[in-house]
């Protein structure tokens, strides 16, 4: 069976890449990575580390692209590629332009497809913006749906998607995070940053924040900054870690509200292995992301989550994360919570990781060698 893994972002690369680690070494399995490179440098930098060397790169990314551009370079991309190697499967992840393309691609070809952390929904299409709509389109070409958790095949199950072509694997991303976790032990020589790198060595308290939602954008991120601001200025004591995103809707209000602050530390996107030793060594995590509330619980680390929904109930259910929003007070009080009450602190540390033990690429695989003609 020849099975195609396509991707474009670094968060699809991170939990697509032990996945494609081990279906290079299953027998019986033909497995190439298609990478479109929706993003380039951080992509590039998640294939290094987990030693991926992509079999087909459509090298999509351009200055100023928007969601039209990324769709129609990757269904002109992949249309191309599948005249002169055409896959049995494809397989996608998540919620991503490169994700929706891509299955619509394969659905065109006529090439069945299977979508990795599959069932994420908050129910308002809007928002996030594009992801739940891209995810809902590729429940709906997906011939197997691989879901993280049973609220994902719960959602599946109510759209009328059929019980056999969904199996619930836990999420990819612990999978990643324990490889990349036994390897990371420090900060690389691209974070040149000394005052940061001695922060991290000296253990201090620090507070990881990132931040890159479309719908934070404008006032959002000014509320945002300003609760950091006064945390900041109130606990002298913390430090705050920013790697402040490159979009100017990001950099632009955090560096006019946050810069100067002695305690607050803005600084480059870090890469993948570098932002796995900062939640390592953090005390919590202030995000917006969805993969960091994934990730933070498998190490034992807070979240204060900075949406007013979010497609994994699953980690504000069990404890280990609180919506926030972009709300000043809420975000204000959650940080002030987490570092003045030990109590609050230490039950959602604590709390039960929901996304998995590390063994969902074990079952993603064991269920594509039970596909109709696999030998």
């Amino acid at each position: 069976m020849k099975i195609l893994s396509i991707f474009g972002t670094r968060p699809e690369a991170i939990k697509m890449a032990m996945l494609c680690r081990n279906l290079s070494t299953t027998e019986g399995i033909e497995h190439k990575v298609c990478v479109t490179a929706q993003h380039r440098q951080m992509l590039d930098q998640v294939l290094d580390f987990f030693e991926i060397k992509p079999d087909f790169d459509l090298d999509i990314m351009k200055a100023g692209q928007d969601l039209t551009d990324i769709t129609c370079e990757v269904l002109k991309g992949l249309k191309e590629l599948f005249k002169t190697y055409r896959p049995d499967i494809i397989l996608v992840h998540g919620d991503t332009t490169t994700c929706m393309a891509a299955s619509l691609a394969a659905f065109y070809a006529g090439i069945k497809i299977g979508h990795v952390e599959a069932g994420l929904r908050t129910g308002n299409l809007q928002s996030p913006f594009p992801e739940e709509a891209n995810r809902v389109l590729v429940s709906k070409l997906a011939d197997y749906n691989f879901s993280a958790t049973q609220i994902n095949r719960q959602n599946l199950l109510n759209e009328g998607i059929k019980e056999t072509k969904i199996i619930v694997t836990g999420n990819t991303v612990i999978d990643s995070l324990l490889f990349a976790k036994d390897k990371v032990n420090s900060f690389s020589e691209d974070v040149s940053n000394a005052t940061v790198r001695n922060i991290f060595k000296e253990h201090k308290k620090i507070i990881l924040v990132t931040g890159h939602r479309r719908e934070n954008f404008g006032d959002g991120f000014i509320n945002i900054c300003k609760a950091l601001k006064e945390v900041a200025h109130k606990h002298p004591e913390i430090e705050i870690v920013y790697p402040v995103h490159l979009n100017p809707n990001v950099q632009k209000p955090v560096n006019k509200v946050l810069n100067g602050i002695s305690n607050i530390h803005l600084i480059k996107p870090l890469s993948y292995p570098d932002f796995v030793y900062a939640m390592k060594q953090s005390f919590f995590i202030v995000t917006d992301s969805g993969g960091v509330q994934e990730e933070a619980p498998g190490l034992g680390k807070p979240v204060l989550v900075m949406r007013d929904t979010t497609e994994r109930p699953e980690a504000v259910e069990a404890g280990t994360a609180k919506l926030v929003g972009a709300d000043f007070d809420k975000i204000r009080n959650g940080m002030e919570s987490l570092l003045t009450d030990e109590n609050e602190y230490a039950k959602m540390a604590k709390a039960h990781n929901p996304y998995g033990d590390g063994k969902a690429v074990e079952r993603i695989i064991g269920r594509l060698k039970k596909i109709p003609g696999n030998k």
